[in-house]
């Protein structure tokens, strides 16, 4: 019972979209209109500025390592973190509380699996930084974070459960960021630091 609700309690925090909210309290706007229309940091950047998406960044951090350290307070099991993480991200991307239309849940799995696979992750994320550093794609180094986490949970910190939660993530992301592929593809994808909306 305690492990059903705390991946309840996980979905409904995912979905707190914490762009639309701020977006909303800063300048009366529904975020998904605006910019890129993605629900989260990058876009909160483009629209607000750096101080809004950094708060929306730490937010949405939080929300995904708060659900991973919640299932860790109520079960011991391997399989509650990662579900818990998975719900939240989930809600995130499919919010309850704004009709289902969310961001890309790409902070809120980086929040996921900091506390849930830290040393993989770290390295992943320094690759994908590395890269978004050099090419100014934020989609790309998200795509690449998500992508090479599996990779390192399989060499570094193996067991079944985080290697599935985390394919499952990479998953999600390349669904969510599908446009984005089609736009790298093209040459056309936003560029960190640009102002024009996709």
């Amino acid at each position: 019972m305690l492990s059903l609700l705390a991946i309840v309690i996980s979905y409904l925090a995912g979905s707190i979209s914490f762009s639309i909210v701020i977006a909303k309290l800063v300048k009366g706007i529904d975020i998904r209109n605006h910019g890129s229309g993605n629900a989260g940091a990058t876009n909160t950047l483009r629209v607000l500025g750096i101080g809004p998406a950094i708060l929306v960044l730490a937010l949405d951090l939080l929300k995904g390592m708060g659900s991973v350290a919640l299932a860790r307070i109520v079960s011991e099991q391997d399989w509650l973190p990662v579900v818990c993480g998975l719900a939240a991200i989930i809600g995130h991307n499919w919010p309850i509380w704004f009709k289902f239309k969310g961001g890309k849940g790409i902070a809120t799995a980086i929040g996921v699996l900091s506390v849930l696979v830290f040393i993989p992750a770290l390295i992943a994320g320094i690759i994908a930084i590395l890269s978004i550093v050099f090419t100014r794609y934020v989609s790309l180094g998200s795509l690449i974070f998500t992508f090479l986490t599996p990779i390192f949970v399989l060499f570094l910190q193996f067991n079944w459960a985080n290697l599935i939660g985390t394919v499952i993530i990479c998953i999600f992301a390349f669904i969510r960021h599908r446009s984005n592929i089609v736009k790298l593809w093209n040459g056309t994808e936003n560029k960190l630091g640009s102002k024009k909306g996709a």
